[in-house]
């Protein structure tokens, strides 16, 4: 008997992190679905893709934090392009004829990706498809029309979805302490833990290198931080024979990275990299860590145990990263450096503690992506036996 289909949609704007968590999730769905996986924002080189996911791609959309979609791959406008990706996620809907679609994110963020997903939401549920929401643990809080667009939200999502799936552990967050409208959500909401990769935690070693890791995620939004860092080794690690290591990103600007080549060749103990294949691997061999705090990059900081600096990305009405660092602060498993507190001062301030503190024992739960699994197999299978009855 030939397994159910899963259609997937992912659209990562400002970084990588949708597109990580998504790839970690359709792996653990690959295990009772074909997994077919539409990513609409911009593919960095050396992704890796699970085995047994199919990876289709959408026209590349990109959002700054203005809220504004730029196209950045040809000079189509972008209404032009997503035109072109309405019909092209339609057409893979009756190509794959999904009995689960999934939807990252919408309707409680995206809502500029509303002209695609609204006709494949009325496409799924048509063909009689079980229609899920899959959401990160921390939902943005702030905008200027937040309670229009909760209720907006919440109308969509009671017309269309079956399920919310909420990746965070419960005791950490819980969806209605980021959503406020009046309307109450009639589907059900299941949190189902973190998603993390699926791999062994890694054993911290008895004695970790004398090496900080500085990682900017994608590197659209890391200049400031990777910066600061360069000012941080030079004032407060160098002196004490502490290498640094900053991870640019494949997406940081190419005149901040040749900038920060040049003073790799004047510091000694500094070294420029654009990635590494397993962060959280890296991350458990070494003394330190700086970051933002990105869902991904936060699960990779609590799985290696590494003593970890975070500066939320904060631009714009961000505070998504604001709120899981404080978070993470209060239960001891890392220290925050507000972004608007950032200077090459501070961050040397900061690392010099860095250096002594060490994190506590994370007690989060972080099966999501195999929970998942099982719930949307479960409601898949429940709907092709109602349907067969």
């Amino acid at each position: 008997m030939s397994r159910p289909v899963l259609l997937l949609h992912c659209q990562h704007s400002l970084g990588l992190g949708h597109l990580a968590r998504a790839l970690a999730l359709a792996d653990a769905l690959s295990k009772h679905f074909r997994v077919v996986l539409a990513s609409g924002g911009r593919m960095p080189d050396g992704v890796a893709v699970p085995e047994g996911v199919e990876l289709v791609l959408l026209s590349p959309l990109s959002m700054g934090t203005d809220g504004v979609l730029v196209n950045p791959q040809d000079d189509r406008p972008v209404e032009a392009v997503q035109d072109a990706r309405r019909e092209q996620l339609l057409r893979l809907h009756d190509e794959v004829r999904p009995d689960v679609v999934l939807v990252e994110l919408f309707p409680f963020g995206r809502r500029r990706f509303k002209s695609e997903l609204l006709p494949l939401l009325e496409a799924a549920r048509a063909a009689g498809a079980t229609i899920a929401c899959s959401l990160r643990d921390i939902l943005v809080a702030s905008r200027r029309d937040q309670a229009a667009h909760d209720e907006q939200a919440v109308t969509i999502a009671n017309a269309f979805f079956d399920a919310v799936l909420v990746h965070a552990d419960p005791r950490f967050a819980r969806l209605e302490e980021s959503l406020h409208a009046h309307t109450p959500l009639r589907v059900p909401v299941h949190h189902t833990g973190f998603v993390a990769p699926r791999s062994d935690r890694p054993a911290a070693p008895a004695q970790r290198e004398r090496r900080v890791v500085v990682s900017a995620g994608g590197g659209a939004y890391g200049a400031d931080l990777l910066r600061a860092a360069v000012e941080g080794h030079r004032l407060a690690l160098a002196p004490q024979g502490v290498a640094t290591t900053l991870l640019t990103g494949p997406f940081l600007a190419s005149a901040v990275a040749d900038e920060l080549q040049a003073a790799a060749r004047e510091l000694p103990g500094l070294e420029v990299r654009t990635q590494v294949p397993d962060l959280c691997a890296e991350l458990a061999t070494v003394a330190g860590s700086v970051s933002q705090c990105g869902y991904n990059t936060a699960l990779d900081l609590i799985r290696s145990r590494v003593p970890a600096l975070v500066v939320p990305f904060a631009e714009g009405r961000e505070d998504e990263q604001t709120r899981r660092a404080e978070r993470l602060e209060r239960l001891g498993l890392l220290r925050m450096l507000p972004a608007a507190e950032l200077s090459g001062e501070a961050m040397a301030r900061a690392l010099r503690a860095l250096l002594d503190w060490r994190p506590a024992d994370a007690r989060l739960d972080l099966d999501g992506g195999a929970a998942s699994a099982r719930l949307l197999a479960g409601l898949a299978a429940r709907r092709t036996a109602e349907a067969a009855a």
